[in-house]
């Protein structure tokens, strides 16, 4: 695959996403909301975000293989137990469950327009080429793999 295609780290994606969702919250209206609801609705979500990210690296260091997401044709094996029974990309759905948390914590309802355009960004230029190698590299087993879990949730 040509052009963008997983050329951009997913870390990275997620902190531009981040950094427009506070662009948006700056020259958009928001709601009222103390310092304190505002913690207390992020800080769960960050903690599973993180939490659920980490186990899929985890998972991925325990079958020894490769972590970076800019070269998913250098895989040597699939991935499809613990978190991995539940989602297919639990690293980001992490990136976006953190991301759903930081425009919590910004009180700004449009700004939430940033974790709708990161999963469309990520399904679009960087799962489709993850999987278009894992399909080449594993086959019908990630073909049956697909079949049971769902992309994200």
């Amino acid at each position: 695959m040509g052009g963008l295609h997983n050329r951009i780290p997913p870390p990275l994606v997620a902190l531009l996403f981040a950094v427009l969702m506070g662009l948006l919250a700056r020259w958009t209206p928001g709601l009222a909301a103390g310092l304190g609801l505002r913690l207390l609705l992020a800080l769960p979500l960050v903690v599973l975000g993180l939490g659920v990210a980490l186990l899929g690296a985890v998972a991925f260091r325990q079958a020894r293989t490769t972590v970076n997401p800019l070269k998913p044709e250098a895989a040597s094996a699939l991935v499809s137990s613990g978190i991995y029974r539940y989602t297919r990309n639990p690293m980001y759905l992490g990136f976006a469950l953190v991301l759903t948390a930081w425009g919590l914590y910004l009180a700004a309802p449009l700004a939430l327009l940033g974790v709708a355009g990161f999963i469309l960004y990520m399904n679009r230029w960087q799962i489709a080429a993850e999987e278009q190698a894992l399909g080449r590299l594993f086959g019908s087993e990630f073909a049956a793999y697909r079949q049971q879990v769902r992309r994200w949730l």
